[in-house]
């Protein structure tokens, strides 16, 4: 037979373990390579507050800029250099150097 304080001690442990807040995830970072005119890779899902990473590993200068609005853009890049920003909402982004050269960020 289970006893009082035993029953209420139970009871106490299965609340406090259903009303605890979720783990929040820490945030992560994830590179992109930019190489033979592409960004490598074209479409990267990240979570929200994420660190994106581009790395100019071309022959020639990029940039990297969101592009319905231009709600941001990376100075030019030279062979080697990075670039790095915080995700907070889902872009398509492009070369302005290179239009042609797309890529998608998905933020969840």
């Amino acid at each position: 037979m289970i006893g009082r304080k035993s029953l209420y001690g139970l009871c106490c442990l299965l609340l406090s373990s259903c009303t605890s807040a979720p783990e929040k995830a820490e945030p992560k970072a994830y590179t992109v390579e930019i190489k033979q005119m592409k960004f490598q890779p074209a479409i990267l899902n990240v979570q929200k507050g994420d660190t994106v990473i581009f790395v100019n590993e071309d022959m020639v200068a990029h940039n990297i800029t969101e592009e319905s609005n231009k709600a941001w853009s990376s100075s030019p890049l030279a062979t080697g250099k990075s670039w790095r920003f915080v995700a907070m909402q889902s872009a398509n982004y492009y070369c302005t150097f290179h239009p042609v050269m797309k890529g998608k960020l998905l933020v969840q």
